[in-house]
This record gives C-alpha cells, structure tokens and sequence, in this order.
C-alpha cells in the first residue's frame, strides 16, 4: 500500500472519531476480495466466454425477460454463477460487522446479493438487488431455503402449486424492492459520513441513491477512478477496500 493511502488511513481514522453516524454504500468489489467475480471487470462475469452462454447478452441472463421467456436458460446461468453459499466474509464485511457493533455504523447499503454482510455479522443491511439466499415461489410466494434452487433436480424449479420458484434478486426490468429503497435512502440522508466502496456506481437507479447525502464527510474507496459530487470533507483512496479497512481497524485497534 502506498505511503499516500497510510496517511490517508490515518486521518479517516480521526473523522470516524469525530462522527456518531456512518453508512457505508458498497458493490461488485466487496466481495471480489473473497472470490465473488463482479460484473465488468475484464475478470468479471460479463466478460466469462462460455458456449452455453455467450450467444446471449450478459444483461439479457439476468433479466427478467429471460426468466420469462427462456428459464431452462435463466436457471442454468443463476445455478453456475451465482452460486455463493461457500464463499466466506473477507476483511471488509467483518470490518463493516465491527464497526456496528461498536455503533457507529448505522446502516450497511449493498448491490451485492451474496449475503456475506449477514454472514460476517452485520444485522442493518439493506439489500436493494434482493438476496439470492432468497427463493419463493412466482404464483402462491411460498418461501424456500437459500439452497433450494442449486440443489433442486428440476432444470426450472417449481413450488407444490405448480408455480415457478425464482431467487428473490431485483432482475433487469424489475423495480428496485420498496421497502430497502426506503431504509437505504434514510440511512444515507441521515449520515455524518458515507463511506462509498467497492462500487462503479453505473448502476442506476442505485447509484443515484447517494445524492440524498448532507453529512460532513464523503470518502470514497474504489481501485478505479470515480466521479462524485464532493462534499466539504471529501477523501478518495484508491486501493482495495478489504485491504484498507484491514488497516483502518488496526489503526483504530480493533481485531478482526
């Protein structure tokens, strides 16, 4: 890690110090420090070459049409990408787990659908893409466990009233879920820091989400360069989030 970052380090330590409210926004590249392939990185899913797949438009796999219209196709893709259940929690969820334990942290705000937040330990996680974890039925909303669609022997699994069992994750076509939008939007409006990471922030409406920041300090950790409207105490460290909040809580002497 750069010199620069170190020190940067060092000062976002003393503005957490100085603030009682922190929300943290996050992406793709939460997790991808624990193996999870983002999006549209050159490593990421839409840039995976795979024969079943490749005839198709990344976006059209995870759409809304595709489970509509082509679900032998939907779920094959769902049950080989998407599937997190062994993957662990890397430096940054539990960081972000600590940190609400310690009650600064007042909400964690995620695009992500793996549940490894949940796994680390965090509890106020608003999930505006949905959870794969997640399953129910399309026709009665009868709920299933997490594992139910990898392992189920259907190509399209079905409920017991004959309906289609579908992972509760916010498709392309689909609205964002009401009630995370809503928890999300007051977390991030009633910050005294956002902490952006992880994230392009090319998703919309997602993206937007982050306008509705008044607080004090806005700091920004991404790899790749990004454009933000800055606040009057803005920070930007360009280095991989777990590896900064890895350094963060031992300046901040917490174990993780």
């Amino acid at each position: 890690m750069e010199a620069e970052a170190r020190d940067q380090i060092k000062e976002l330590a003393q503005w957490m110090e100085a603030v009682d409210k922190i929300c943290f926004f996050g992406g793709a590249g939460v997790s991808t420090e624990s193996g999870v392939p983002d999006f549209r990185s050159k490593d990421g899913l839409y840039n995976q070459h795979d024969v079943r797949f490749d005839r198709y438009q990344p976006e059209y796999l995870l759409s809304h049409s595709c489970l509509r219209d082509n679900p032998n196709v939907y779920f094959e893709f769902h049950r080989q990408k998407m599937d997190t259940r062994e993957i662990e929690p890397n430096k940054a969820h539990r960081y972000l787990a600590k940190l609400e334990e310690s009650g600064k942290l007042i909400g964690v705000v995620t695009q992500n659908i793996d549940g490894l937040h949940q796994k680390a330990g965090s509890k106020r996680v608003f999930e505006i893409h949905g959870s794969a974890l997640r399953n129910y039925c399309m026709n009665c909303g009868k709920t299933y466990p997490s594992d139910y669609i990898f392992a189920s022997q259907e190509a399209i699994p079905h409920c017991t009233c004959g309906g289609i069992i579908r992972p509760d994750i916010t498709l392309y076509e689909e609205g964002l879920p009401e009630d995370a939008v809503a928890q999300a939007v007051n977390a991030i409006a009633k910050a005294d820091m956002l902490i952006i990471g992880g994230t392009s922030l090319a998703v919309y409406p997602a993206a937007s989400f982050i306008n509705y920041f008044r607080g004090k300090y806005l700091v920004v950790i991404n790899q790749s360069q990004l454009h933000v409207r800055e606040a009057a105490n803005t920070m930007i460290i360009r280095e991989r989030i777990g590896e900064v909040f890895g350094e963060l809580a031992k300046e901040q002497g917490m174990t993780l």
